[in-house]
């Protein structure tokens, strides 16, 4: 196995089992490894500290996986890794009333690069480094063992594979290709989604904790559900009993999916409006139109991608709160989320104060949301934690 030479002073991430060591940490290689291949990391006297998936042309260079040097990273290593991240979401999934979730995510589960998202009898994957890429097929094959899938389906479309030097797919893996609805449950109300098709792995599951606890304040309120896609908050909030739901996207497919959802959980139709438009236009429109709602949701896109984006970000973060604040009635609810990493809460919270101080409100903070227990936070990689969101009462 080839060697990898850390700086001199570059161990204490390393030894607090970080699982990322920058190209500018590594002192030299022993030999010409391709990338993807595992590799062995050793610190400036060449003692051992990790192995590690290795890519030369990534600013991660080492994806760190094992730091017992006496523990083979072998085929066995990635089918234990793979069968403990199943086993850990069984109880999400026992009861029936959820049969979606994520089954893999990524470093969190000690599988650097790897998404695995369970669709009923569906899997949509997720392979975003050299490394997995490489080990994909005993990881599939594991995969196809324990749960016996009618499908596993590649949406490896990520434009971040590209900095590993990987091409986008969308690939059958094994079984038969994914039909164009996949009907799951989450929650007890049921979605037809789009593995093929639909954004990021089809589904947004992270989000599934976030939708019953806003639900509850739902029940005879006027919903404003802005970047709806398809429907998530929309329908627990009729699910609820709320008395009428806007729903904004600016994807169609998405807003016909939605359409599709409604109807299937036999919700009233007449109860929801679907606007197929960018969302901050129809902020600005509902503002000049003098539409008020109860409740206002709005779940965006990642607006930072990086800590570089950060204050660009924030500045959009910022304009989008603005324009959902002025939309509340007097003591109204904001559900306020972001997905962007580099965003963290105490930043979050600055946002939406100067938000407030733009729009003329004042808000309270009353609940804090955060990703679900199938997207869990390793100790040692705190960079796990990426969706954040408020909820405000705003006057």
């Amino acid at each position: 196995m080839i060697d990898v030479i850390l700086k001199k002073g570059k161990e204490k991430a390393v030894l607090h089992k970080h699982p990322w060591v920058f190209s500018g940490a590594v002192e030299g290689v022993k030999g010409k490894p391709e990338n993807g291949d595992i590799v062995r990391l050793i610190d400036a006297k060449g003692a051992f500290m990790a192995y590690g998936f290795y890519n030369d042309q990534s600013r991660v260079a080492l994806r760190l996986l094992e730091w017992d040097e006496n523990v083979a990273v072998d085929e066995q290593w990635f089918r234990d890794k793979v069968a403990l991240a199943v086993e850990s979401r069984r109880e999400i999934l026992i009861d029936g009333i959820t049969n979606t979730c994520r089954l893999i995510f990524s470093e969190s589960d000690y599988l650097p690069g790897l998404i695995v998202d369970k669709y009923a009898n569906h899997l949509a994957v997720q392979v975003l480094t050299s490394g997995i890429e490489k080990n994909l097929t005993v990881i599939i094959d594991e995969l196809q063992k324990l749960l016996k899938p009618e499908s596993i389906f590649d949406k490896s479309d990520a434009s971040s594979r590209g900095h590993e030097g990987l091409e986008t797919k969308n690939i059958v893996l094994a079984g038969t290709h994914p039909p164009e609805r996949v009907e799951v449950r989450e929650n007890g109300i049921t979605y037809n989604i789009n593995i093929a098709e639909g954004q990021k792995s089809g589904f947004y599951c992270d989000q599934r904790d976030n939708r019953r606890i806003l639900a509850a304040y739902a029940k005879g309120k006027k919903v404003l559900d802005c970047f709806s896609y398809t429907g998530g908050f929309t329908l627990n909030s009729l699910h609820a009993g709320a008395a009428s739901v806007s729903s904004v996207d600016s994807s169609v497919l998405a807003i016909d999916t939605l359409k599709e959802n409604v109807g299937l959980n036999k919700f009233d139709a007449e109860k929801v409006t679907t606007i197929p438009s960018d969302v901050n236009k129809q902020l600005r429109k509902f503002r000049e139109e003098g539409e008020f709602f109860d409740v206002v949701v709005l779940d965006p896109p990642k607006y930072a991608p990086s800590r570089s984006a950060l204050d660009k970000a924030s500045r959009a973060y910022k304009d989008l709160n603005r324009l959902g604040m002025l939309l509340l009635n007097k003591g109204g609810l904001l559900a306020t989320f972001s997905c962007s990493g580099a965003m963290d809460m105490e930043t979050f919270k600055q946002v939406l104060a100067w938000a407030a101080l733009d729009a003329g409100k004042q808000v309270q903070f009353i609940h804090q949301f955060c990703q679900p227990e199938d997207h869990p936070v390793r100790s040692s990689f705190p960079e796990g934690e990426y969706l954040k969101g408020l909820l405000c009462r705003v006057f």
